[in-house]
Formats: C-alpha cells, sequence, structure tokens
C-alpha cells in the first residue's frame, strides 16, 4: 500500500482573531506545521495547538516564518543572513519549550509563506534557514518544494529534505505556486483537489493550471487551515486517498 503525508497549517489564531479551526482539521491530517509566533499565532494560541496535535496523536513542526506579524509572513523581507538564522533558532527554541511542556516535541521544520517561497529560489536565505536548523540540533527534517534550493542545502547540510505538494493551491508549469496576488491562486474545488492529490499519490503527477502535467515526488501534501472550507478539503482529500488505497501517515 502507498503511503502520503497530510500536514497543516495550523496556531495561527492571534489573541481574540481566530484562524481556521485547528482541532477539527487534526481529524483529518497527520502533521502539524505549528506557527512559532513570528509570523503568527501567541504563546497561549500555540500551547493550546500543541496540546490538541499531542491527544490527536499528530507529528508537531515547526512553522518558522519572517518576522511580519503585520503581513502574515506573506511578505519578503531582505534581512541579513545572520538575522534570519537568529529568527529562525528563535522560533525553534519557543515551540520547543511549548511542546515539551503539552507532552510533544518538534520533529521537522517547514518555513512558512513567503519565506518557504523566497528559499525555493534564493541561495543565501535558504542557507540560512538550514544553518539554523542544523545549530539547533537533533538534525530535523525540513518539509520544502521539490526541486528547491532549500532543499538541495538541507540535504547537503546532512538533513532530510521532504519534499511536499500543495492541495490548495495552483501550479504553475515550472512546479512553482502561483502567487496568491494572482487570480485562482487558491483552489476550492474539492473534487478537483482531491482527485489531484490522489493523482499525486498514485502516479506522482500534478495537474497544472494550464493543463500540463508536471511529475513530481512528494513525501507530504499540505493544506492550508486558514483556506476557506479547509475542514471540509481535509475530509475529502483523505477520503478520497484511503479510497485509493493509500495510507495516511506522518513521515516522521
Amino acid at each position: 500500500m502507498a503511503s502520503i503525508d497530510l500536514n497543516s497549517d495550523v496556531g495561527e489564531s492571534f489573541g481574540n482573531w481566530t484562524m481556521g479551526d485547528d482541532a477539527a482539521i487534526f481529524r483529518s491530517v497527520s502533521s502539524a506545521n505549528i506557527a512559532c509566533g513570528f509570523h503568527a499565532g501567541d504563546p497561549s494560541t500555540i500551547a493550546q495547538t500543541c496540546r490538541d496535535a499531542v491527544a490527536a496523536g499528530i507529528s508537531i513542526g515547526a512553522h518558522v516564518g519572517y518576522r511580519d506579524l503585520a503581513g502574515f509572513g506573506r511578505r519578503f523581507l531582505d534581512c541579513s543572513p545572520t538575522e534570519l538564522a537568529d529568527d529562525v533558532l528563535y522560533q525553534l527554541g519557543a515551540l520547543e519549550g511549548i511542546a515539551r511542556a503539552a507532552g510533544g516535541r518538534i520533529s521537522y521544520v517547514k518555513p512558512h509563506g513567503a519565506l518557504y517561497n523566497t528559499i525555493v529560489t534564493h541561495q543565501v536565505q535558504a542557507q540560512a534557514v538550514v544553518d539554523a536548523v542544523k545549530a539547533f540540533g537533533g538534525d530535523l527534517p525540513m518539509l520544502l518544494l521539490p526541486g528547491s534550493v532549500a532543499l538541495a542545502a538541507a540535504e547537503a547540510a546532512g538533513l532530510r529534505g521532504v519534499a511536499e505538494a500543495f492541495a490548495d493551491r495552483a501550479y504553475n508549469p515550472d512546479g512553482t505556486l502561483v502567487s496568491r496576488r494572482e487570480p485562482g491562486a487558491v483552489l476550492h474545488d474539492e473534487d478537483a483537489v482531491a482527485a489531484n492529490m490522489v493523482r499525486l499519490a498514485t502516479e506522482g503527477t500534478i495537474v497544472a493550471r494550464d493543463g500540463s502535467t508536471i511529475k513530481t515526488s512528494a513525501e507530504s501534501i499540505c493544506l492550508h487551515g486558514d483556506t476557506a472550507g479547509a475542514v471540509s478539503m481535509a475530509a475529502a482529500v483523505r477520503r478520497e486517498l484511503e479510497a485509493a488505497g493509500v495510507d495516511i501517515r506522518s513521515f516522521v
């Protein structure tokens, strides 16, 4: 039986402002990318998300991002590699402490938003993020886009690079994600999304927005917790994958 991980970006509420329904989406996914307080998430939100993830038996990942609460981490920051590495290390330490108090631990790292997209091609920032993860210790796997310079840098540093695909995002023909600034970048058709993810898991291909086929090898599928209808979409993707004989299992 084939297997694949389902991950979701969670813990992104802040104070009285609520983002997504993390407890509900935990019924479908196998890994939780928990915000670390820089792009989203406050200490109490992060702590409750960790407790919920531990209770659900879900792997905890550090969703590290740019220090940009106002922009939700979706704006590029031209920071120095030292500053970026220090920011990533700070976030890892904060989440590890909270996760341990909840009875869990960080088991992988996934960059968020603009940082994730930047280190697809930005060698300096990619290396800074990898250096921070390496300095943190534990040789944590890194969840990254296939073909990215960050994935190559992680593997060169002796870290496990885990390629992922995005269920609810449109792809360009070159395998990159369509910018959120463009119409149609976020997908909402559950049937089409689920069919595309079954194709990924069973055939190793994804259909891009122009109808072309992209060959890819992914160990994990991301479903954004802040996408409208995320809970229903996650359930649909899991249901169709299992119906196709694919086992849902964390990659760690």
